[in-house]
């Protein structure tokens, strides 16, 4: 089975290609360079010359902030570009899984949300997103949509490598306690992505949008709590952490105060159970402390505080 992956170069795209994959699943990885998504001819004569079994979009523009700045290009790549490879993908008979996020809720609700909730974006980032999804259902008959949340891992920028940095440069932190969310690990997502693909693969995919996030709700003070818990041993010092209010820690595009997603859906449709994010928390801080993963902490143009976060 080929798998065409486009975004192959951000944090859930490495973990896609990295995980172990059945020998008879051929991957096909293709990141920025190798492809712009916007452009409708390129993205059509790639899926006709490789013919993938099935297309995977994990391509996004995710700088929330910054996307309040540059609409165009949130919209080129989330809304334009998942269109296109809907298209293709339609015109080519190839099935497609395609990314998308918590933001494409305003956060309102107090329970959490599901599949059919109506969607209400707060800003450029979200609003191009839940586009994008629209656009999809619009051209491709046989899509999954998988909304997940508060992606982190090793690779590319999220809340954990933020933390981590911030513990070598300053003594007490100030992080948001008001949000709630499920922390999310790239390479669980590469799971569930697996499983999907199998189910595809066998003819047995129930089509539709569903959630996918780590089990287990908590802000953002607690989760930095929980990563310097894991890190400590590791770490010349602990920060100390301050909780704060949204209020008190003003970003350019607004937050859903509510991310939490509810993923009874995709276990009764593909067996999928979220395992706990703490798991994957583990895992993460391990290699990214790693001697030969310093580096990475780098990669992370994050501001400050508990919604300083690129989306998934």
């Amino acid at each position: 089975m080929k798998i065409l992956v486009f975004g192959a170069g951000g944090q859930i795209g490495r973990e896609v290609c990295r995980a172990a994959w059945s020998p008879r699943y051929a991957i096909l990885p293709l990141d920025r360079k190798a492809l712009d998504i916007t452009k409708s001819a390129a993205v059509s004569a790639l899926l006709a010359r490789e013919t993938p079994d099935l297309a995977i979009n994990l391509a996004a523009y995710t700088a929330v902030d910054r996307a309040e700045s540059e609409p165009e290009a949130a919209w080129a790549a989330n809304c334009a570009g998942a269109a296109q490879i809907a298209a293709a993908c339609e015109q080519n008979a190839t099935p497609l899984i395609h990314l998308s996020t918590d933001y494409v809720f305003d956060g309102r609700k107090t329970e959490p949300y599901r599949e059919e909730d109506a969607v209400g974006p707060l800003g450029v980032y979200g609003r191009s997103k839940e586009a994008g999804e629209r656009a999809v259902r619009a051209a491709a008959a046989r899509h999954v949509i998988l909304r997940t949340a508060w992606v982190f891992g090793a690779y590319g920028a999220n809340f954990v490598k933020t933390m981590l940095r911030f513990a070598t440069e300053r003594p007490v932190l100030r992080v948001v306690a008001d949000q709630r969310g499920c922390p999310t690990a790239a390479a669980d997502i590469a799971a569930a992505l697996m499983v999907i693909a199998g189910h595809i693969e066998k003819g047995e995919a129930k089509w539709g949008t569903y959630h996918f996030v780590g089990a287990g709700a908590v802000s953002w003070h607690g989760f930095a709590e929980a990563i310097f818990d894991l890190a400590a041993p590791q770490l010349a010092a602990r920060p100390q952490v301050e909780a704060i209010s949204t209020d008190q820690y003003p970003t350019p595009a607004r937050r859903p105060m509510n991310s939490v997603l509810d993923c009874r859906k995709i276990e009764a449709a593909f067996g999928i159970l979220p395992p706990s994010w703490r798991v994957g928390l583990a895992s993460a801080i391990r290699e990214v402390l790693d001697s030969k993963a310093q580096c990475n902490l780098r990669e992370d143009t994050g501001r400050a505080g508990g919604s300083a976060r690129s989306g998934p």
